[in-house]
């Protein structure tokens, strides 16, 4: 059994950042101390051996997501989904899942370990055909549902499902390989016609609320998911969690929750359930860390079938939403409407934003109009650790809006310098993390799981600084600009050019240089009706950072900037452009 090789765990992580003396504003230390303790709700064991060897792992809790998934039939006829579409209680969505499940056991003779893939909108039942799947013992496969033919083709190849969950929209981009494969297909959402071999959900049995999942053994060492990576950088890669990262990674959420309710002086778990608009895509790992929250409170998730500012203004006072969660572009949306429209958002408790870098400028937005009344919440996490590792939040996130605070209790960090060795807090280096939650490697890719892993550390890619506890992610290795010798990291010029009032997007990259090496550029989106020039950026940029680091050049876009669904910019879309009218220019 895998608890056997749990051995107590009661002193400090040595490479995890704490706050240092005299630097607690909000008495994190203190909170994290009452939470992680021995016998509190969050304290942690180490793992000896097996894929999580070395790693801190919760004491308590679920170890599968099955085990998680049963625990939420319990909130019974609570809210659970909710959309234009129709709505789910608790009871109801397990119900629904349960009986899937049955069916991908029993008529579809799909086997623990085979792969499920689901690709539709967020649909409510997107959240069903994922959790039957756990509940089945497969290995859920969640797909881009904005890609083409050719990107789905590439990863169905890779991870060679057995059934497709899929809507309507999705299904003429994967029908020919269901059909050249032999894969079972399931559409929801769909009124035309079906190819041979699929059927139509809404045409199966109502479920019977009697009728549990079946009887399936999964372990917590078993697959759950293989995620794909955004693939900012080239194709994409399958990344392979199994059922103990993923109940890692409910249970992180739920520590930042209680250590948030702390520090207000709240006792964690009292009061309404969360209701949530959850804005991010499902297939992104962002989602994941939302709907686990909500999930675990017994919360709602209140759906939108695409984004749209005024619509999220109307969804919000409908339902009483009190948590909103997004990436940094549309809660910067979300306030300006807000403001436009004169909306207080009198039920909005918490704004949450994640997927990509949250400039600094959001929360001082925040705080100029609503006060201390909406919590802030940013932090850090990818599809390789299951969503959020780090959060900063609160009164903390207010004092250092340019971090992405500090780790949970089973997550460990570690600034590397160029052979591994730890980092002083203070200095820049590579981001290293170690956890519960961090994934087993890349679907059948061993040299490249062999890369991202030193000692059992994963290598993030990400530079970051600890100080006084907390981690501050300065950029992407690869995004680095070197200009005559001196580093210029990219996120910390995109903040600036954000502080701009006329600023309403941003992104800085470098481009070739005969002398120097590279330079610093600039892709700036206006505000409607701004009239700041280039020279003016220029000059606001070097009022706040070294000339090392102003923007050589500053190109205005009237067009958003290019961005994947978790919210980053695709700078490999924009250097090609970029570089042919600095040449040009």
């Amino acid at each position: 059994m895998l608890e056997r090789s749990f051995v107590p765990h009661t002193d400090p992580a040595p490479a995890a950042p704490g706050p240092a003396p005299g630097s607690d504003p909000r008495g994190a230390g203190r909170v994290e101390a009452a939470l992680t303790g021995p016998g509190a709700p969050f304290a942690v064991l180490r793992v000896e051996d097996g894929a999580h060897a070395g790693s801190l792992v919760y004491a308590d809790g679920p170890r599968t997501l099955r085990e998680f998934m049963e625990t939420t039939w319990a909130f019974g006829d609570r809210p659970f989904l909710v959309s234009r579409e129709r709505s789910y209680s608790y009871a109801e969505f397990f119900a629904a899942a349960s009986a899937l499940a049955c069916r991908m056991t029993g008529t579809y003779g799909l086997r623990r370990g085979d792969r499920a893939v689901v690709a539709m909108r967020n649909h409510p039942e997107w959240q069903i055909a994922f959790w039957a799947a756990q509940l089945a013992g497969l290995v859920a496969v969640p797909l881009n549902a904005w890609w083409t033919e050719d990107e789905f083709t590439y990863a169905l190849d890779d991870c060679g499902p057995r059934v497709l969950l899929v809507d309507g929209e999705r299904l003429p981009r994967v029908a020919g390989w269901a059909a050249k494969n032999g894969a079972r297909v399931l559409v929801f959402h769909g009124d035309e016609t079906l190819p041979d071999g699929a059927e139509r959900y809404e045409d199966l049995p109502a479920p019977d609320p009697l009728v549990g999942p079946p009887e399936v053994e999964i372990r917590p060492e078993d697959d759950a998911t293989i995620i794909y990576t955004s693939g900012t950088t080239g194709r994409p890669r399958g990344v392979v969690a199994t059922h103990l990262a993923q109940a890692g990674a409910v249970i992180n959420p739920r520590f930042h929750a209680a250590a948030s309710a702390l520090g207000r002086g709240v006792v964690p778990g009292q009061g309404p359930a969360p209701v949530s608009l959850l804005t991010f895509p499902f297939f992104h790992v962002a989602a994941f860390t939302g709907f686990y929250a909500a999930m675990a409170a017994g919360g709602t998730l209140v759906l939108m079938r695409k984004w749209d500012a005024e619509e999220a203004l109307r969804l919000i006072r409908e339902h009483g939403v009190t948590h909103y969660a997004g990436v940094p572009a549309t809660a910067l949306q979300l306030l300006a409407a807000a403001e436009q429209a004169g909306d207080g958002l009198e039920s909005l408790q918490m704004l949450n934003t994640g997927g990509a870098a949250a400039p600094p400028d959001l929360v001082t937005r925040l705080t100029a109009r609503y006060g201390d009344r909406i919590e802030p919440r940013n932090g850090y996490g990818l599809t390789e650790t299951c969503g959020g590792v780090l959060a900063n939040f609160g009164a903390e996130y207010r004092l250092h809006p340019d971090s992405v605070g500090r780790p949970t209790p089973a997550t460990e960090v570690r600034i590397a310098g160029p052979a591994g060795e730890p980092l002083p807090e203070g200095e820049v280096g590579e981001l290293w993390l170690r956890g519960q939650s961090l994934f087993r490697g890349y679907w059948r890719d061993e040299a490249a799981t062999g890369r991202a892993f030193a000692d059992g550390w994963f290598r993030t890619g990400d530079l970051a600084v600890v100080r006084e506890g907390r981690v501050c992610v300065v950029d992407r290795i690869k995004d680095m600009v070197i200009r005559g010798g001196e580093n210029v990291y990219c996120m910390e010029v995109e903040a600036v050019l954000h502080d701009h009032p006329d600023v309403e997007d941003a992104a800085v990259l470098g481009v070739a240089h005969p002398v120097l090496g590279e330079e610093v550029a600039a892709v700036v989106r206006l505000r409607a009706g701004a009239g700041v020039t280039a020279e003016e950026l220029r000059a606001h940029v070097g009022r706040r950072l070294a000339a090392f680091k102003v923007p050589a050049h500053v190109l205005v876009r009237e067009e958003p900037l290019p961005r994947n669904p978790a919210g980053k910019v695709l700078k490999r879309e924009l250097r090609g452009t970029v570089e042919a009218e600095v040449r040009g220019g």
